[in-house]
């Protein structure tokens, strides 16, 4: 797996807008991988998780009310929006990824294929 930072065309003129780009965590182990990624703001409703191919966008818009009555004066999240964009493995099942939103962590389950999964070989004694 491994990020894409160059957008292809279609992925640029579907999406000209800036975003943020979320910080990730990617676990591996024998049967796959897992990806965290933090979305702090971004409800469920506002995530899109599309795997197209080999390569895996996760964009998600946050909910930054500014309260009645109130303007900011100092704002670091200038950017409403975050877009992260993956290269996966041809060793993944991409048709068995499983997500899970809780407490603005995404966390993504990609196992590996069953081709690319180790398994043991039976040895026989003639």
């Amino acid at each position: 797996m491994s990020d894409n930072p160059a957008f292809s065309k279609q992925a640029r003129s579907a999406s000209a807008e800036a975003a943020l780009m979320p910080p990730v965590n990617v676990f591996e182990d024998t049967a796959g991988i897992t990806l965290y990624a933090d979305l702090p703001g971004v409800p469920k409703d506002k995530l899109n998780l599309q795997l197209e191919a080999d390569t895996l966008t996760i964009e998600g818009e946050l909910s930054l009310d500014t309260p009645e009555g109130m303007e900011a004066t100092h704002a670091e999240i200038g950017l409403p929006r975050y877009r992260r964009v993956f290269t996966l493995s041809k060793e993944l099942d991409s048709e068995k990824v499983s997500a899970e939103l809780r407490n603005g962590v995404l966390k993504l389950r990609i196992p590996k294929a069953e081709h690319a999964q180790p398994r043991r070989i039976e040895v026989k004694v003639a």
